[in-house]
């Protein structure tokens, strides 16, 4: 098993020289969260670019265990890495917002940890292409099938990258790489969360556990209600997985 595996980081190492090659740019940056997907990719551009890859770490009201434990991932791959808080910013931005809806009547309380959840991950894409841009890097994304498939990431967010090196790897199968590249014990041991909000966690969230998610990507019988929720959110993320709609002008 362990060798399948190392069989497949090389050839995912390899694949991402060739997109830098092809695009004509210098290295790669990655957001490393303190989670365990982060973490695998993290090591992966580690591997690819030992001299030319970038782990960014992005608090914004973030846990010190988050910065923490990104800090533990960024040290032990031997990646280099930055700290860019961005706690002012957004709540500069976010109170600007709420402060025109409530001048317009428009303010929705129900919908306000969204936005600012949201805001967060786009706040964040938009500093790793900042330094991306700076570097001539690409910006590497974190997704991995369950995500994908669910379309568990905000559009434009975390789900604002060039390229998605784990978007075909099951949950499962994160935590055997992540074993296999040496994470951190405490990384692979944490329950899988954004970091959105205290206490937020991917699967309370969805409403749905990765375990039934992975079976159901494998074409396995799973539980009729964990269906019907993995089915609804395929369908209404589906604009996330797709560009933008326009019309067509040929009459």
């Amino acid at each position: 098993m362990t060798v399948e595996i190392q069989k497949k980081i090389d050839l995912v190492v390899e694949w991402l020289r060739e997109q830098v090659e092809n695009s004509k740019t210098k290295g790669l940056v990655v957001g490393i969260s303190g989670g365990i997907d982060s973490a695998v990719v993290a090591n992966l551009i580690k591997k690819a670019f030992p001299s030319d890859s970038l782990g960014v770490i992005l608090p914004v009201k973030s846990s010190q265990r988050d910065v923490g434990d990104g800090e533990l991932v960024a040290r032990v791959c031997g990646i280099s890495r930055m700290t860019i808080d961005l706690t002012q910013q957004h709540e500069v931005i976010l109170n600007k917002v709420v402060e025109e809806l409530k001048n317009t009547n428009t303010y929705s309380e129900e919908n306000l940890r969204m936005t600012d959840a949201n805001l967060r991950a786009r706040l964040r894409m938009s500093t790793l292409y900042a330094v991306a841009n700076n570097l001539n890097y690409l910006v590497v994304g974190t997704d991995n099938a369950a995500e994908v498939h669910t379309g568990y990431f905000t559009k434009y967010g975390d789900g604002g990258v060039d390229l998605l090196p784990i978007a075909e790897l099951k949950k499962y199968e994160v935590y055997e790489w992540a074993k296999v590249l040496g994470v951190p014990e405490e990384v692979i041991n944490r329950p899988p969360s954004a970091g959105l909000w205290e206490g937020q966690t991917d699967e309370v969230e969805m409403g749905v556990s990765y375990k039934s998610i992975d079976a159901y990507l494998e074409g396995k019988t799973i539980d009729e209600k964990d269906k019907t929720v993995i089915d609804r959110m395929h369908k209404v993320t589906e604009h996330k997985r797709q560009i933008p709609p326009f019309p067509r002008l040929n009459l």
